[in-house]
């Protein structure tokens, strides 16, 4: 399976091995495994910094962008309130709502990086994911 189709089931939420959905118990808490295909997600112990480290990232791009547009739309006159406030918003606002994705996403990237070993999962799951 494609490099694509694993981040697209991680950015959507889903299992990156088997595609299931619904393996989050809360916004901020996911299941320890995949109830189809058993995997288990946090594969080593410091899993959460590759997940921190993504959503870290994808904060600040976003936020840049965010910055950078309002200077754009709004120059020459660059309100500062509105630009602070937004800017400000957005810096807590995204990394709390971009959290589970950013734990998907890792995931999915953490099992191109690292294949499932035999055993991490049901048979006929994840034989696909080193090719």
């Amino acid at each position: 399976m494609k490099l694509s189709r694993l981040l697209w089931r991680g950015l959507t939420l889903r299992c990156p091995v088997c595609g299931q959905g619904r393996i989050f118990r809360r916004w901020f808490t996911m299941l320890e495994r995949c109830p189809r295909c058993n995997l288990e997600f946090e594969r080593v112990e410091g899993h959460l910094t590759g997940a921190l480290a993504i959503n870290t990232v994808v904060s600040i791009i976003v936020l840049l962008i965010v910055g950078i547009a309002g200077f754009v739309i709004t120059y020459p006159e660059l309100p500062l309130l509105p630009l602070v406030s937004t800017s400000v918003a957005v810096a807590v606002l995204f990394p709390i709502l971009f959290y589970p994705f950013s734990k998907t996403l890792w995931t999915a990237i953490d099992l191109r990086l690292r294949p499932p070993h035999p055993g991490e999962v049901r048979p006929g799951y994840g034989d696909w994911i080193g090719s």
